[in-house]
């Protein structure tokens, strides 16, 4: 199906780039600019610039760029018209199409035959729940006996699959949805050639991505059957993967920023129950351990995460590893003990909401003191124990990435165990030590592998002189920007009045004049659609080019519009006046044309004298000779006389 282009327009103008990155990003305002931690690779420092007036990001650590559409391509993987659909819901903007049949759906990619096939599960499971008599009678009883509000049920799209072997299976079979899709996603699972549902007789939570979509299950059973797990989930997928994944995180993130803080659970029912005391800011792992990418999922939301436990001191002990993770990457991590037997889930459901959150304030504690307190308690004055715990600590300390937080960890350490702050100073500098032996490896070139000395890179290929790269690329810089700008200038030197020119208008007619063409193969592309523009008296804009299907083109455009400096304020409060480009934009314009000239001028005089070095006619060298001079002229009077550079040849 193809947008219309109205359409794409509609949703482009709209769309506001600082919200939709937003959803996923924790952005802070610097200037006119938004800072935020890069999503596509792990940094500490903020390098991933937006920037909401140009509608624009830049990651200056690892290079991505783009608009909002091709930001939802790259850490979302929608196509380009999935990325369109995508913001025309959030803005609420009508896209119409035809209703998908069966055999277009299996044309579909496999990608997005998953996706399309669990929201179709998703759809089936919340029926079967609202509108059958199984659904009612069992489903909804049983979350209604668990005090889940309705808004809630509908909010995450709670369902319930029929006892029945293979309800779903059979439904979805008749539907058009191929086998090799229903094995694949996991919701169908084959014995002796025939389909059954992996979730039968289960109260089904739908698995959201970031965007919402839908990319994976867990199934809760309802009876007494000892034979069968309590909890299933979809299997792994080309679109599920555990160990990226957050139960709830769809809900969760805006409260997340807001709150400056990411409260961490572990199943499906204790992510709702918290909601349901209004706690919104609260994911869950759904029983795996801690990962770095989900990790670095929260990271981008907030530094701060609390993590909550249900009073079993073998399982917390357990999760020290993955907790110690976190604290790695310069997050505050701090612990939540729920009384013996309870749970999130019970807790919430038995107090009211403003208990829960007064009981969960008053005993959050530190990661590092807990976990100090808890080993302490084991000690029991054994030394070997104690020094064992010692050693415990400082690596927890050591993985601190903060030199003054460190100090003050060891600091309240010293008290808690009753050591000197020394010992404990002496023993991370130790490991600190060790770590930097690792990770550093020796100065010394021998030791350095052939592979691994300098060699050129794309960055630092040798400039070829007789290339109008530099020339070409500055002429789309100024017509993406400036395009849509007028300027005034003469018509010829002699003229005494100026007229008023656009100056998309006067760039293509002036290189079109002289004929000149672009070499590099996307500034060419770029350049015909305003020669198209021209044609057609309508010149595409900047956010065209932002936006455009061809991704080679949409980057190039935001590399060239994006720039990481701003002018300061300060500068204007002193009254100290700056002549930026857009004051001198008529200059520049005409500089930079003439300066393209020039460039090709020289190219053309290279080739000739080329010509006359292998020609071995006399007419033809005349020829050649005469070309060669106008060319010279023309490159003294555009050198000499307007660009102002002097030329002796």
């Amino acid at each position: 199906m193809m947008i219309p282009h109205d359409t794409i327009d509609n949703i482009l103008t709209t769309t506001r780039i600082e919200e939709v990155i937003g959803d996923y990003v924790t952005l802070r305002r610097r200037g006119v600019n938004l800072l935020g931690l890069c999503p596509f690779h792990n940094e500490k420092t903020p390098s991933f610039t937006v920037s909401p007036a140009k509608g624009i990001y830049k990651c200056f650590g690892c290079g991505k760029a783009g608009n909002a559409v091709n930001f939802l391509m790259e850490h979302e993987h929608f196509s380009y018209p999935e990325a369109l659909k995508y913001l025309a819901k959030k803005y609420n903007i009508e896209v119409e199409e035809e209703e998908q049949t069966p055999e277009q759906l299996q044309e579909l990619n496999e990608k997005e035959s998953l996706y399309n096939l669990n929201l179709f599960a998703q759809q089936f499971f919340t029926k079967t729940l609202h509108e059958t008599e199984e659904g009612k009678a069992i489903g909804l009883s049983y979350l209604r006996e668990r005090s889940i509000r309705e808004d809630l049920i509908h909010k995450f799209q709670l369902g319930f699959s029929p006892e029945k072997w293979d309800a779903f299976s059979d439904y979805a079979s008749h539907q058009g949805y191929k086998k090799e899709f229903l094995l694949k996603t996991g919701l169908s699972l084959e014995k002796e050639s025939r389909l059954y549902d992996r979730f039968h007789a289960r109260i089904i939570f739908p698995i959201h991505s970031v965007s919402g979509r839908v990319i994976g299950f867990g199934g809760r059973i309802l009876g007494q059957d000892k034979s069968r797990p309590k909890y299933v989930n979809s299997p792994e997928s080309e679109i599920y993967n555990k160990s990226k994944t957050l139960y709830g995180i769809y809900f969760a993130k805006t409260a997340i920023i807001a709150k400056d803080n990411c409260f961490l659970v572990e199943g499906y029912t204790d992510v709702i129950s918290l909601y349901q005391s209004g706690i919104e800011n609260v994911v869950a792992s759904s029983g795996t351990s801690l990962t770095h990418d989900q990790v670095r999922m929260i990271q981008r939301y907030t530094s701060q995460i609390t993590i909550l436990y249900d009073g079993d001191t073998a399982g917390i002990k357990a999760s020290f590893r993955g907790i110690d993770m976190i604290v790695e990457q310069g997050m505050n991590v701090k612990i939540v003990l729920f009384p013996d037997g309870e749970d999130p889930d019970s807790f919430s459901r038995k107090h009211h909401p403003v208990e829960v959150e007064k009981f969960i304030t008053g005993n959050s504690v530190n990661f590092i003191l807990f976990k100090t307190k808890l080993l302490l308690a084991e000690t029991q004055n054994d030394p070997i124990k104690k020094a064992a715990l010692i050693k415990e600590i400082v690596n927890t300390i050591a993985l601190i990435p903060d030199g003054i937080t460190r100090s003050l960890y060891i600091r309240e350490c010293s008290a808690l165990m009753t050591i000197s702050e020394m010992v404990l100073m002496n023993e991370m500098n130790k490991i600190l030590r060790t770590r930097f032996k690792k990770e550093i490896p020796s100065a010394d070139q021998e030791s350095i592998p052939a592979s691994e000395t300098f060699t050129p890179t794309d960055t630092q290929q040798t400039l070829d002189s007789d290339s109008a790269e530099f020339q070409e690329k500055e002429i789309i810089r100024l017509l993406l920007l400036y395009g849509h700008e007028t300027i005034h200038i003469k018509k010829t030197p002699d003229d005494t009045e100026e007229i008023q020119v656009m100056v998309a208008d006067l760039v293509v007619h002036e290189i079109l004049s002289d004929e000149l063409q672009f070499e590099e193969p996307c500034f060419k592309r770029i350049f015909q659609e305003y020669i198209t523009g021209n044609e057609n008296d309508s010149f595409p804009d900047r956010s065209w080019f932002l936006s455009h299907r061809d991704q080679e083109v949409s980057n190039m455009a935001v590399n060239l519009v994006f720039s990481p400096y701003e002018l300061s304020q300060n500068w204007l409060k002193n009254n100290i006046m700056v002549e930026t480009e857009e004051k001198r934009l008529k200059m520049h314009v005409k500089h930079t044309i003439l300066s393209f000239k020039s460039k090709k001028i020289d190219k053309m005089m290279a080739d000739l004298q080329k010509q006359l070095l292998s020609s071995s006619s006399e007419e033809e060298q005349k020829e050649l000779m005469k070309s060669l001079q106008k060319l010279k002229k023309q490159s003294i009077r555009i050198n000499n006389q307007e660009l102002g550079r002097i030329i002796t040849r």
